[in-house]
Formats: C-alpha cells, structure tokens, sequence
C-alpha cells in the first residue's frame, strides 16, 4: 500500500484516479483548493483532504511535511482552454509557480518514490497524423504553454531530487464529475435539459477523446512500472472522433435524432482539425488497453445524470 498525494483531486479526473486507487487499498491524501473541483465528488476523510492553494508555497511544505507520500500525482492547474485565454496571467501563475511549489514542497520530503505531472496535448503543434513522444512541440495557446513550462519544472525536479518522474501528457477526457464546460458534458447537458437541437461551435474537428476509468488504470500501470530518470507517455486511446461523430454517439444511446446548431459565438477563430495520440510507448512499456469506447462511456454518462 502507497501513501498517494494527489493535487487537484476533487477534479474529474482526479475523482476517477482516487476511486481507482483506493479500491487498490492504497491510501489517498488530496490537495484541492475547490476553485473547480467539487468535495461531493471524492470519498476521502476529512483528515487526509487540504482545502488549499497550490500557489500558498509555505502550505504545501506544511502538507508535504505531514503526509509523508510515497507518490505524488500533480494534476491541479487551470485546464479550460477558454478560461485560460480569458486568464492567461491567473492560468500560468497557477500552472507554473504552482507547479514549483508543489515540486519543491516533494523535492524535500524525503519519503517520495515517484511522482506524475499531468500534463498536456496541448504542448503539441497541429499534426494532421499521430503524435508522438519524441515529436517536435509547438503550443498554441496559454494552457499548452504553462504545461510545456510544467514539464521543464518536472525534468529540473528530478535533476536534482533524482526521484523518478512521469510527465503523462493527457488527451481529451471525458467520465463522470466533469467541472468544465468542454464538449461532451456541454452535448450532455443540453440533451439532458430535453433539447434536440443543440448549440456547438466548430463541428469538423476530431479529437482523441478517452474516458477518464481509462485514464486512471494507465496512471495506475504508470506508476507501478520500474522506472529511473524522466519519462514521457501520451494517454489517449489513439481513436479521433469529430464532433459530428460524437452527437452521433448520443442519438444511437438515444434512439433520437439530434440536430446541430452551430453558434457563431461558440466558433474557436483557431482551431486544429486533428489532435491524435500515438499511444504504442504507453502500451508496450505497461500492457495497457483502453476499455472504454465512447458509445460505452456516453451511455453511462446519460445514465448517471438522469439518475441525479
């Protein structure tokens, strides 16, 4: 059993990484200042939650100091594309000093074996193929920018802390407990509300979307793989769907028709048509597989809420 440290728990992700980890036993502390994820998603003792601000650099010496974890997973930040092209200054100030807070706060606790930034495909520039770990990086926006800057903190933590460190560059996620408005939950929720004629912006663009149960038994395999130095892996499923295809993925759990309202207002000026993640390192250095198609994932999505 591990003593696991995760900032930005309350999260979606976060929430599906806990879930999975404790039914493995191991015993969860989360860092979460709630600012975008929500207590009601996590199932931790008060005693081992900290309502705090990555960027309180003496309180997450405090924290560091009083946990003792054997792994720390670093998913807090501002992750909205939107919010942080509202927000570049806010985005990139938690991003980044966070980060080294965080990262320094690890560096000196002495009981940390491994640690995992999230990080982004955002780092990457547009690509008409799969990308790869070892591809040229080219951000297109503050959010990819703070992470790229995330992930240079993470290689000069383990310069001089030699613990080794995973910099997991996320796709598009999408499960349960979603805080954000991106595209699935958005589709979700006008659907839930009764509309069959939904408002999107950009319709063509395929993404690499996978469910964040996925997401979170490739962590799990991440961070029980012997490693030493800093290691890069993408997480995604290596499948893109466009936006059609998705409202297409509703109406058949559905059985309705759904029709597309694109909304000016809601149309990115700049937009990449493809964002795919070549996920052969992932699967050959851990065995993982993704079991979650969207139509699987979408189901429950509908599912759940109706429930609520």
């Amino acid at each position: 059993m591990k003593k696991i440290l995760i900032t930005g728990g309350a999260g979606f992700i976060g929430s599906a990484i806990i879930k999975h980890f404790q039914e493995s036993g191991h015993e969860i502390f989360v860092i979460d200042d709630l600012s975008f994820g929500n207590r009601d998603h996590i199932d931790v003792p008060n005693d081992h939650f900290f309502q705090e601000d990555i960027l309180d650099r003496p309180k997450m010496f405090d924290v560091f100091s009083a946990v003792k974890p054997n792994w720390l997973i670093h998913l807090a930040a501002i992750h909205f594309i939107p919010y942080c092209n509202e927000h570049p200054f806010e985005a990139s100030n938690i991003n980044i000093q966070g980060t080294m807070n965080v990262l320094d706060a690890a560096a000196e606790v002495g009981s940390l074996e491994k640690v995992l930034f999230a990080s982004t495909a955002a780092v990457y520039p547009i690509s008409d193929v799969a990308v790869k770990e070892v591809d040229a990086l080219g951000p297109m926006d503050i959010y990819g920018v703070s992470k790229l800057a995330g992930e240079r903190i993470s290689k000069e933590f383990h310069l001089r802390s030699q613990i080794p460190t995973v910099i997991c560059r996320f796709f598009n996620a999408f499960g349960p407990n979603e805080t954000n408005p991106h595209l699935i939950p958005e589709i979700q929720d006008q659907i839930i509300d009764g509309k069959r004629t939904i408002d999107l912006g950009n319709v063509k663009p395929k993404r690499d979307f996978i469910h964040t149960y996925d997401m979170a038994a490739a962590i799990d395999k991440l961070m029980n793989e012997e490693m030493n130095g800093v290691e890069i892996f993408n997480l995604g499923r290596g499948i893109e769907y466009s936006v059609e295809e998705i409202v297409e993925s509703f109406e058949r759990e559905l059985g309705e028709k759904i029709t597309i309202n694109v909304d000016p207002a809601r149309v990115r000026k700049t937009e990449r048509m493809h964002l795919l993640a070549d996920v052969s390192k992932l699967k050959q250095r851990t065995g993982w597989e993704s079991k979650w198609g969207i139509d699987e994932g979408i189901r429950t999505l509908i599912a759940n809420k109706v429930e609520q």
